[in-house]
């Protein structure tokens, strides 16, 4: 009688014990699944945000080996312009600074 006894509280201490381990495994796995839900949309509207903000810098500027050399060189050429107007604009800020500062030192 006594081993019974013995026995009947070691099988239903290893249910009782596995019971909660189960029930805890299962709280983790839905805790995990929705973590992974968020990480989810959350790397959704990170991509999106990576194409907006692709799309607002304009043109890439990745390797162009395979590129037809007239395009390159008409953008090129823009962009050489576009550098040219700035120096410019540049040369005629400076201009402008040194005769305000040459006329306030006399």
């Amino acid at each position: 009688m006594l081993w019974f006894s013995v026995w009947t509280v070691l099988v239903l201490g290893t249910v009782g014990g596995a019971f909660l381990l189960g029930r805890r495994l299962w709280r983790s796995a839905v805790a995990l699944g929705r973590e992974l839900s968020r990480a989810a949309d959350v790397t959704a509207e990170l991509a999106d945000k990576v194409d907006r903000l692709q799309a607002a810098a304009g043109p890439r500027t990745g390797p162009t080996l395979f590129a037809d050399r007239d395009v390159l060189r008409a953008r090129w050429d823009a962009v050489r312009e576009a550098a040219a107007d700035r120096r410019v604009l540049r040369r005629e800020r400076h201009v402008a600074t040194r005769l305000r500062w040459t006329a306030y030192w006399r």
